[in-house]
């Protein structure tokens, strides 16, 4: 038998294409609810940039417990302190946000990217070494030490900056929105769905395509047998923590600029959301933490609109239908 006719008698892996089809199902049982086409349109790409927001801030969430096995329940605290590392740079940079040209605009929110998630891998660095590396495999000490880290770390931020509401105004050139039609669709959402896309490309393409990606991925299923071969799985792992952290630090800098404020609890507020995301598309799973994300926010931005005294409870109850549908979320990763 020829090697190709070998490969061709190989059993083909199934492919679930239904959970992926679910935000558009969800999105054409809206459209005749709200009527407006133009309103439909409008909450639709609203909603696609929340979930793109959610997704940056959860995937860092779920790689940690994907490629590692830990439940980090301080994961907000990063989200914050990105949002307050975006007010720092904003602060001596006022002319570049107030300047009434897209370029320094987007400087401005690069250069606030590129400390926040910088910082944030640094202290995903320390936060890794003292607090979590002590308890892998031991889910429930994570748990409490998580927590733990992150009441500490609002606490922090509570002392250094004070417990008032800091306003963070989107710059000059992002405020508005563009009218296509009757449909407004805002800018500065335009922007976060670009960068919400570009996040999840780059993190598919490391994860598939490169061999720092496939010793992470080796290293999860055959610890012993990677270290055998000369690599250090520890550095690979802690590698992985601080850019979970990064990530983390990047959307509290988009959530701080869609909400325009920041404040101490942001991260505590949104734990919840953020773990909402990861177990709707199941624990590991960065493609099912992006279908969980549009998922989320589609139901919240058309349930806010329809009825809004469901919109608080819409997050919970998809949460509770998807896992009575699928109790390992909608995506898991294997033997999670």
């Amino acid at each position: 038998m020829s090697a190709l006719e070998a490969e061709s008698a190989l059993p083909r892996q199934k492919v679930d294409i239904v959970p992926a089809l679910l935000p558009i199902i969800v999105a054409l049982l809206a459209a005749p609810l709200i009527g407006s086409t133009s309103t439909f349109v409008t909450l639709t790409v609203a909603g696609l940039a929340m979930g793109l927001m959610l997704f940056t801030m959860a995937s860092g969430l779920t790689l940690v417990f994907g490629l590692m096995d830990v439940l980090n329940f301080g994961h907000g605290a990063f989200i914050a302190v990105g949002a307050y590392v975006a007010t720092l740079v904003f602060m001596p940079l006022a002319a570049w946000a107030q300047a009434d040209s897209l370029v320094p605009n987007i400087g401005v929110i690069l250069l606030s990217i590129l400390a926040a998630a910088a910082i944030t891998g640094a202290l995903g660095f320390v936060f890794e070494r003292l607090l979590v590396r002590p308890v892998y495999r031991q889910h429930l000490k994570q748990i409490l030490v998580a927590v733990g880290g992150l009441i500490v770390a609002e606490q922090l931020l509570y002392a250094l900056f004070g417990p008032q509401t800091i306003a963070l105004p989107l710059p000059t050139a992002l405020r508005g929105a563009f009218v296509v039609g009757d449909a407004a669709v805002e800018r500065f959402r335009i922007l976060a769905v670009f960068i919400g896309l570009l996040v999840f490309v780059g993190e598919a393409l490391v994860l598939n395509y490169t061999k720092l990606g496939l010793l992470i991925r080796a290293g999860v299923e055959n610890r012993e047998m990677v270290e055998a071969l000369g690599y250090r799985i520890n550095r690979l792992f802690i590698g992985v923590f601080m850019a979970g952290s990064a990530l983390a630090g990047l959307g509290g800098v988009l959530w701080a600029l869609y909400r325009e404020q920041v404040h101490a609890s942001m991260g505590e507020d949104l734990t919840v959301l953020v773990f909402i995301v990861v177990i709707v598309g199941g624990l590991g799973s960065v493609f099912g933490c992006l279908i969980g994300a549009s998922l989320v926010a589609l139901i919240a931005n058309y349930a806010g609109f329809l009825a809004p005294k469901l919109a608080l409870v819409s997050n919970i109850a998809l949460m509770v239908a998807v896992l009575l549908w699928r109790p390992r979320g909608l995506y898991p990763l294997g033997g999670r």
